[in-house]
């Protein structure tokens, strides 16, 4: 038997790290070859095309600010070009924010951490979807966040770029769905990877995310692996009537991490 995604070709984007990773290497696992997207990391992107490539899949890695229109395009005629087509696309790049209240918030760092989470899913949707309408499916999974159904204090420039991103997924949604296009937003809660770790240890005085184990639920912080596993699903043939959905990963935790 085949595997789930044979013969399909992925773009995701900030997939150098973190859940990104895990995505672009669990799509390799379950068949597809993968472009990935990646800002300053080349050693990291390097490394995961290396393990994809492993697995007897191709990969290459492409640099461009997905905030960057004219990047973005470049980046798709490229992958276009080398992999034939891009028929699955996971909006995955993103960057933290300060911390800070609204009073105390720079203005600038609104426009830089939506840019890069909601300008990018737009700027790469807009520029796939082309090739998609071609394809015999297509999939566009948006990584979103609990933190844009939370809406906690102190991090209004990413609840707002978490928030536009779904509203994206939303909206594309239904005007896809008239075609084998699907569009699913997946939001993990806490998850353990490098922005995970600093998270904890900044809101919940920990000296590293596993000591959260104990409360969280199931016993134990979300792995990256887990949001890619949802990730593979959505975009499998086993999801054929799915789409214009949110799937959060938070174990039905009420509330926000516990606080130090």
């Amino acid at each position: 038997m085949g595997k789930p995604l044979e013969g399909r070709v992925a773009l995701v984007s900030g997939g150098s790290r973190g859940i990104g990773r895990a995505i672009a290497l669990k799509l390799a696992q379950d068949g597809a070859d993968v472009a990935i997207n990646y800002r300053r990391e080349a050693d990291a992107a390097a490394e995961i095309v290396a393990e994809i490539a492993a697995l007897g899949r191709k990969a290459r890695a492409y640099a461009a600010s997905v905030d960057d229109i004219a990047a973005c395009r470049a980046m798709v005629d490229q992958a276009v070009a080398d992999f034939g087509t891009i028929d699955l696309l996971v909006n995955n790049a993103g960057i933290a924010s300060r911390g800070r209240s609204v009073a105390e918030t720079d203005p600038s760092e609104i426009v830089r951490v939506v840019a890069t989470h909601a300008f990018g899913a737009f700027n790469l949707s807009h520029l796939v979807l082309p090739h998609m309408m071609r394809a015999p499916r297509g999939d566009i999974i948006m990584i979103s966040s609990i933190a844009a159904r939370q809406l906690q204090p102190f991090g209004a420039p990413y609840n707002m770029a978490k928030a536009a991103i779904e509203a994206l997924g939303d909206t594309l949604a239904k005007e896809v769905n008239n075609k084998p296009i699907y569009v699913n937003v997946v939001g993990p809660g806490l998850t353990v990877t490098d922005m995970g770790e600093r998270l904890a240890k900044a809101t919940a005085g920990v000296g590293a995310i596993g000591e959260l184990d104990a409360v969280m639920p199931f016993g134990h912080v979300c792995s990256a692996e887990e949001v890619a596993n949802v990730v593979a699903f959505l975009c499998s043939p086993a999801n054929s009537y799915v789409t214009g959905q949110h799937i959060y990963l938070d174990g039905a935790r009420v509330g926000g991490l516990p606080r130090s």
